[in-house]
């Protein structure tokens, strides 16, 4: 083993273990965190940044990968070895650009704001958090800053989560979606939607968490690994390849809020426990994307758990649970309850047909926002008009409106959203692909069984971690380039059963 390597290692993994110790101390701000903590999380959490930035931008990291750039040359490039030193020049090189007294700031503005967030969306003020969103923005745009040369000020904060991917690029890919988006949603709500009554009736939230946990646990997450826990807005997080937690929310008012946010959640996880181990603690041992990563919590969460084989399973099973609310609702009514689509206020309520426009809509005010075009004060009603625009209707206040997502208020603006559309594209291509290898995949989901397919997402996904970028899986994956086509014949064949779409 080359000793260069071997000292890098180290070093990354003392960095790694800062990372996830700022990662112990962020997910029980979300979680368990008394409010009174919040200055003080902020504080630790900034200190924790500064030091990792500082201890991988030391002038010995960048030594030691001069040093081992001719032994990564010799390697086959999709060896661990030469990929462990490609991936982490590539975050040095980037890192390099970026103060640690600028993350150190960032991180102690992002925790009040999240604070103040948390308190400002019940309440519907956004006058609460406006000051400190402005701040957000001026730390996003600053951020850009440090990457002269862009094409684009939203560049450098999407390369942020979505590696190589720009806006240029997106705008192409969304305008296609967007086309054919369009006319289905138009066509769909102008029939009459599904009846989800049945969704909207008391469900107690001990029984509603422990069916939850049992689809879960079925689907292959392992609690040996992980644990759920509540949550203000859903989220999923890594310690180690061995600590991978989901949060989720209940509403006792409406079923499908914890289950399908807690499968949502667990695709997220899965993913992450299926990373190969010898990854573990290195650049490597995480998800590869954004993107990438939202394919799998979007393929648990609906090309598995909205289709009818995974309901022919579990219906019988939930109305064992909840017999007051569900012996008297078929499994075809339930299984259009969940398949309802319809124009609706909160993205992460939305259904498959409408939820891209809800991320369309985001993405596009944080163009506009970092171009200087809008004014955080514009926002809310900015916001509306939009929304009156896309869907025919407008939140009451700006609870349901620019308060409904944490992501601006916990991070950066520019970034934030892409993800989930490039997810859901993915996500069918993958699907595609899973099932042209494995035919038996529904015949077995109709009997309780989803190994076939988690096998089959864990030797082309999920073991690589980031060893290849987000585009090399879906074309290792799948045999071609990302395409739109899988995603919109997924959802005529769906959805053509569901509604007429002539």
């Amino acid at each position: 083993m080359h000793e260069s390597l071997e000292k890098l290692k180290a070093r990354l993994a003392e960095i790694n273990d800062l990372n996830m110790a700022a990662a112990l101390l962020s997910w029980d701000q979300h979680t368990f965190m008394p409010s009174g903590g919040a200055p003080a999380r902020g504080r630790q959490l900034a200190t924790l940044a500064r030091i990792s930035q500082e201890k991988f931008i030391d002038p010995a990291v960048g030594r030691l990968l001069d040093d081992l750039l001719p032994y990564g040359q010799s390697l086959p490039s999709d060896s661990d070895e030469a990929s462990l030193i490609r991936i982490a020049r590539r975050d040095y090189e980037l890192a390099l650009k970026v103060p640690p007294q600028f993350l150190a700031e960032f991180n102690i503005h992002i925790a009040d704001s999240y604070q103040v967030w948390a308190q400002a969306r019940p309440a519907g003020d956004f006058s609460m958090v406006r000051p400190l969103l402005e701040r957000t923005l001026d730390f996003s745009r600053r951020y850009a800053d440090f990457f002269p040369g862009y094409a684009h000020i939203a560049d450098p904060l999407i390369n942020l989560s979505d590696y190589g991917v720009t806006v240029s690029a997106l705008r192409g890919l969304f305008s296609q979606l967007r086309a054919r988006l369009v006319p289905m949603v138009r066509t769909i709500t102008a029939q009459e939607p599904a009846d989800d009554s049945c969704l909207r009736l008391h469900y107690p939230e001990a029984r509603q968490l422990a069916f939850a946990e049992e689809v879960v646990r079925r689907l292959g997450y392992d609690f040996s690994r992980g644990r759920i826990d509540k949550t203000r807005h859903p989220f999923m997080t890594k310690f180690s390849l061995g600590d991978v937690r989901i949060a989720t929310r209940v509403r006792e008012d409406f079923l499908g809020e914890a289950l399908f946010s807690t499968i949502h959640e667990a695709g997220h996880a899965i993913y992450e426990q299926g990373i190969a181990q010898v990854y573990e603690a290195g650049p490597l041992g995480e998800g590869a994307s954004s993107g990438l990563h939202e394919s799998q919590s979007r393929t648990w969460e609906n090309l598995v758990g909205r289709s009818r084989d995974f309901w022919e399973y579990f219906y019988p099973r939930l109305q064992s649970v909840f017999p007051d609310q569900l012996t008297a609702v078929s499994p075809e009514q339930f299984y259009r309850a969940v398949n309802r689509v319809e124009r609706s206020l909160i993205r992460t309520d939305a259904d498959e047909v409408t939820y891209n426009l809800h991320v369309m809509l985001r993405f596009d005010f944080e163009l506009a926002l970092l171009e200087g075009s809008m004014e955080v004060a514009d926002l809310p009603e900015a916001w509306r008009q939009r929304f009156y625009n896309d869907f025919g209707m407008v939140p009451e206040d700006d609870r349901d409106g620019v308060l409904q997502d944490v992501h601006w208020y916990g991070g950066t603006i520019g970034g934030a959203f892409q993800g989930y559309t490039l997810g859901n594209i993915m996500s069918a291509q993958f699907y595609e692909a899973a099932l042209g290898a494995r035919p038996e995949i529904p015949s077995e989901m109709r009997a309780g069984m989803f190994g076939g397919l988690q096998v089959w997402l864990t030797e082309n996904i999920y073991r690589h971690g980031r060893k290849f970028t987000a585009g090399e899986v879906v074309e290792l994956a799948t045999g071609r380039p990302l395409a739109i086509d899988p995603y919109i014949r997924y959802l005529q064949k769906k959805y053509g059963e569901l509604y007429d779409l002539n």
